[in-house]
């Protein structure tokens, strides 16, 4: 089940939201969970038993490392707690991939290959996954104490907003709104979630839809019909259909936890507004940046080493890593190590450049630098993804290879506007405005017309169109 789809919006929510809100306070978290395991097992019911069955495991796993005297205790448990979520994660999600190449290789030197099933991906399994990882350092490491009561911990690991494709919320962000979230259970709050929730709504159908139809009518062509014109919209269009995808479902995600109370971390800050890639990564998927920093980043030595060169490494293994988290195929692991490639290039000289050119010249060269890096991103065949590339600077341009749809250019021309619009800093305080929780009588007012006119809108898109992907459900 997606949250742009109609059995969501018409028949899932409103039973929810209504059942949410007649339940006692005591109970609410029972509610979520039951909700929770409903929205999960409509499209995997199979792996809904994986996902219980780890979580009951972790919360005992960790009670005991908690309560645990000896270090050494700590440490077995803490192991056991890792290999398990870990081993899952390579299960299902790398080996295809490990044994994929690995035959390869055999076939290469002679060698009979190995049989193997095709294992089905669990849906979400890297951002639940990630999740459990936060909750046993953190106990470890003392940041935060355990959960006592099984089902709150439940609630944390299943709750159906983030359960799928994030934010990936750090334990001790949430701990506490689990057990007691009277505090951001108001009036504002909820109004300011119905908004934040339309407004993703409206990115994903209106815009994400839209221009992601051009970029698969383009990337669906064979290589020889690609000119100039066609790769340069398959780009495009596919680096804002990201965007407004996945930056519009953690919108509605945290626009629902909003509405029940909970306060989720932000996982955009409209990144093509960076004059780097070092700024880009503070922007974009920002849960995932805060926890590769966290727990990978600083563990290697981060920042705090002896020489560049175990700087550069560091930065190198944690991007090569961060795109092997998106996907288990090469050209992920290409797209990460081209963004590690000019992280590390911005540290070597890039940085001082930029300051040189300007905030818009770096800004258009930082955004030109992620779009190359999207078609890595989108096309596992390599030989699909160097022909369009090549042809992006090959300047070579012919007619009636590929269409424009009727809508793609009003749906672009909304991309670019609302990407670009907090360039400066009066319409950066009006966007940060209609995103907040103090509204006026009269702001509220236009809010409410304004959110309901967009639900309605995008009702209509997702009745008309059997478009409607989620690129994140995958990972």
């Amino acid at each position: 089940m997606v949250f742009s789809s109609i059995t969501f919006l018409v028949y899932f929510l409103p039973i929810f939201l209504l059942a949410y809100h007649l339940t006692p306070n005591k109970l609410k978290n029972a509610c979520i969970l039951i909700f929770s395991i409903v929205f999960y097992a409509w499209g995997g019911p199979k792996f809904i038993f994986v996902i219980l069955g780890t979580t009951f495991l972790d919360f005992f796993l960790v009670n005991k490392m908690a309560e645990s005297k000896k270090e050494a205790t700590k440490k077995q448990l803490l192991v056991v707690s890792l290999l398990m979520n870990l081993g899952l994660l390579f299960y299902f999600k790398y080996c295809n991939f490990f044994i994929d190449n690995i035959n390869s290789l055999f076939s290469l030197a002679g060698v009979k290959e190995i049989s193997w099933l095709k294992i089905i991906l669990p849906i979400g399994i890297s951002f639940y996954t990630f999740e459990s990882v936060t909750y046993v350092v953190d106990v470890y490491r003392g940041i935060h104490k355990p959960l006592k009561n099984f089902w709150h911990y439940q609630t944390y690991i299943l709750l159906f907003p983030k359960l799928i494709a994030g934010p990936i919320v750090r334990y001790h962000d949430i701990a506490d709104q689990i057990t007691n979230r009277e505090k951001n259970y108001t009036a504002e709050i909820k109004l300011s979630g119905f908004y934040t929730f339309c407004i993703g709504l409206a990115k994903k159908v209106i815009i994400a839809n839209t221009i992601g139809a051009q970029a698969d009518d383009v990337f669906k062509l064979e290589i020889q019909h690609i000119d100039s014109a066609a790769a340069w919209t398959g780009a495009i269009a596919y680096t804002f259909q990201i965007y407004f995808d996945f930056s519009g479902y953690s919108d509605m995600a945290i626009g629902l936890c909003k509405i029940m109370g909970i306060r989720l971390p932000e996982n955009f800050n409209n990144p093509y507004l960076s004059s780097s890639i070092t700024e880009f990564w503070r922007r974009w998927h920002i849960t995932l940046g805060t926890w590769m920093k966290n727990y990978l980043y600083i563990p290697l030595g981060g920042n705090k080493v002896d020489t560049n060169f175990k700087l550069y490494r560091n930065l190198m293994i944690v991007f090569l890593l961060s795109g092997l988290w998106h996907g288990a195929s090469w050209n992920f692991i290409i797209w990460g190590a081209f963004h590690g490639l000019f992280l590390v290039l911005e540290r070597l000289f890039l940085l001082k450049f930029y300051e040189k050119t300007g905030k818009i010249i770096s800004t258009l060269l930082t955004f030109l630098i992620v779009v190359v890096g999207w078609v890595y991103f989108r096309l596992e065949d390599l030989t699909q993804a160097n022909h369009i590339i090549k042809s992006m600077f090959s300047f070579h341009f012919e007619d009636g290879k590929f269409a424009l749809r009727n809508d793609y250019l009003f749906s672009l021309s909304l991309a670019v506007f609302f990407s670009f619009f907090a360039f400066i800093p009066f319409t950066k305080n009006l966007q940060m405005k209609v995103y907040g929780e103090n509204h006026t009588i009269i702001s509220n007012s236009l809010m409410i017309m304004a959110s309901i006119l967009l639900f309605y809108i995008s009702l209509s898109y997702i009745a008309a169109s059997d478009f409607n992907p989620f690129i994140y459900f995958r990972f």
